[in-house]
C-alpha cells in the first residue's frame, strides 16, 4: 500500500488532497497539487494548469513559479503546476497516453481517470472565471508559411483559442476570445527577447471538425461556458526562455482580468534561471533532516532515515519529489533528477528538538531540520549522553565533535551537500539512535536569514519503504 497526503498552505489558504490506494511497488502514482493564492480584495479567479504533458518544462516551471514566488494583491489565482506528475518525472508526453486528449472520453480502466475527474471539477467550479493551460510547442506558429519551423502547422509562440467567441448565452469575462487573446499577445510582443519570437493567436476552430482538439482541456472548458486559452512557448528555447514567455502571457491575462500581483524577482531569462532552483528544499523524518536541493551533489551518502515504517517528506516547491529505487532514492525537480540519496537506517530518538551552538561568537538555539548561516566559525555545545558528528570534519581519536571550534577550512569539501562545498551536515546521536540534523551553511555573504527551515510545507508524501 502506498499512501500519499498532499498538504498546501499559500497566502493563508490551506487545501488538502488525499489519495490512498493500492499501487505496484515500482509505480507510485504522483498526485497533482493545488495552490490557492488568494487576496483580501474580491475579484476574478484564474485557474492555471501546468504539466498536462510531462515533456514540456516551460509550462510546469512557469506554473510552479506562480505558485511559489507570486503574491496576489486582488482577486484569486488557483495553480496546478504538476497535473501529470508521473509523466513529468519520466520526461514523457504521457505515460498512459496524452492526458490532453482525455477530456471528451476516458476509459473506466485508465489510470488517469481520477485525475481527469478532479481537474474537470476544478474547471467547472462556478467560482473559476477563466483557465490558462500551459504548453511548450514545436517551432513557431505563423499565420502563413515561411519555412519548416515557421508555419501554420507549428504551435510554439502562440495563444490558442478554440473559437473566436464564447456562446451567445455567455455573459461573463472574456466573451470575445479572439480579441482577448490578441490583446494579451500584443502585451507579450512588447517585451520580446528577439523580434523573431513574435507571439500569434492560433484559432483551431475546434467545433468545425478538429477531432483531436475536441478532446482537450480547453475545449471541455469551452463546452462548460468557461473561457480557456492555451499558452504555447516555443520548444526552440531552453527552459528559462520558455518560462519567460509563459510568465509574460500569464501576467497579461491576469492584468486584463483585473487580478493584481507582485513577484519577488525581475522578469528576465537570467533571473528566471536562478529562481527556478533558488532555495528549493525538502525535510525528512519528523522534519529533523533538511536538504537544500539547490546545487545539491549528484549523490548524498549515508543519509539518516528512520528504520521501518513509512518515509515522510515535505517540500517547499511543488515540482520536488522523491522516487524510491531498489536501494536508494532519486530526488527530482520536475523532469530533472538532481541527486541520488543513499539511506542509512536508524531508530529515531525524539528526546531533544535541537542543539545549542556558538555561531560567529553568538550563542543560538538551533532546531533540528534547519540551516544556520556561518560567516567564519561555529561550535556545537556538548549534550550529555549524546554524540555530535560533523560530516566532513575529521579529528583523530574524537568520537564526539561537540565543543570543537569548526571553520570552513576544517571541513573536507567532498562531504558537503552542495557542489560548491559550502553546506555541511551536523548530526546528533544518542546510543546509536538518530536525534536530528542541522545544516551549517558557509554561504553567509549570499544570504540574509540566520536560521532557515522548510515551514508550512507545500507537499507531504508518505511512501512505503521496501
Amino acid at each position: 500500500m502506498i499512501k500519499r497526503l498532499l498538504i498546501m498552505a499559500v497566502s493563508g489558504i490551506a487545501a488538502v488532497l488525499c489519495l490512498a490506494g493500492p499501487a505496484p511497488a515500482s509505480q507510485c502514482a504522483l498526485d497533482f497539487s493545488v495552490h490557492t493564492l488568494a487576496s483580501k480584495i474580491p475579484g476574478k479567479t484564474a485557474l492555471i494548469v501546468g504539466g498536462i504533458q510531462g515533456d514540456e518544462p516551460g509550462g510546469f516551471n512557469a506554473a510552479a513559479l506562480i505558485a511559489t514566488r507570486y503574491n496576489i494583491l486582488s482577486g484569486r489565482v488557483i495553480v496546478v503546476p504538476n497535473l501529470n506528475f508521473e509523466s513529468i518525472i519520466k520526461r514523457s508526453r504521457g505515460v498512459y497516453g496524452d492526458m490532453n486528449r482525455k477530456f471528451d472520453q476516458v476509459s473506466k480502466t485508465d489510470p488517469e481517470r481520477q485525475t481527469i475527474a478532479k481537474i474537470k471539477s476544478m474547471i467547472t467550479d462556478p467560482n473559476v472565471d477563466f483557465i490558462l493551460n500551459l504548453h511548450d510547442g514545436s517551432g513557431f506558429f505563423t499565420p502563413t508559411r515561411k519555412n519548416d519551423m515557421h508555419n501554420p502547422d507549428r504551435w510554439g509562440q502562440s495563444i490558442i483559442i478554440d473559437q473566436a467567441l464564447m456562446p451567445a448565452t455567455y455573459t461573463g469575462l472574456f466573451s470575445d476570445l479572439a480579441v482577448t487573446a490578441q490583446q494579451c499577445a500584443d502585451k507579450v510582443n512588447g517585451h520580446l527577447i528577439d523580434p523573431g519570437h513574435t507571439v500569434h493567436v492560433k484559432n483551431t476552430r475546434t467545433a468545425e471538425g478538429d477531432q483531436e482538439m475536441a478532446k482537450t482541456l480547453t475545449f471541455f472548458a469551452m463546452k462548460n461556458k468557461k473561457p480557456a486559452f492555451g499558452v504555447e512557448a516555443s520548444k526552440s528555447f531552453l527552459t528559462p526562455g520558455r518560462v519567460y514567455y509563459h510568465l509574460l502571457a500569464i501576467e497579461s491575462f491576469l492584468t486584463k482580468a483585473g487580478i493584481s500581483f507582485k513577484r519577488d524577482f525581475s522578469l528576465s531569462k537570467k533571473e528566471i534561471k536562478k529562481v527556478i532552483d533558488k532555495d528549493i528544499a525538502l525535510t525528512l523524518g519528523e522534519r529533523r533532516v533538511l536538504l537544500y536541493a539547490e546545487n545539491i551533489r549528484n549523490r548524498i551518502n549515508y543519509l539518516p532515515m528512520e528504520k521501518g515504517g513509512d518515509l515522510q517528506f515535505l517540500v517547499n516547491n511543488p515540482l520536488l519529489a522523491l522516487v524510491h529505487n531498489k536501494s536508494d532514492f532519486s530526488l527530482y525537480h520536475g523532469n530533472r533528477c538532481l541527486s541520488h540519496l543513499s539511506p542509512q537506517y536508524f531508530e529515531y530518538d525524539l528526546g531533544i528538538d535541537g542543539i545549542e551552538m556558538d555561531v560567529d561568537g553568538k550563542k543560538q538555539q538551533v532546531p533540528f531540520g534547519s540551516r544556520i548561516l556561518v560567516k567564519e566559525q561555529f561550535m556545537v555545545h556538548p549534550i550529555p549522553d549524546h554524540r555530535v558528528n560533523i560530516i566532513g570534519f575529521t579529528t583523530q581519536n574524537v568520537k564526539d565533535e561537540a565543543g570543537l571550534l569548526v571553520t570552513r577550512n576544517d571541513c573536507i569539501q567532498r562531504f558537503s551537500i552542495d557542489r560548491d562545498g559550502q553546506i555541511f551536515r551536523i548530526e546528533v546521536y544518542k546510543q546509536g539512535k538518530f536525534n536530528g540534523m542541522v545544516l551549517a551553511d558557509f554561504r553567509f555573504h549570499e544570504k540574509t536569514n540566520s536560521i532557515a527551515q522548510v515551514s508550512g510545507g507545500i507537499r507531504k508524501e508518505k511512501q512505503l519503504l521496501r
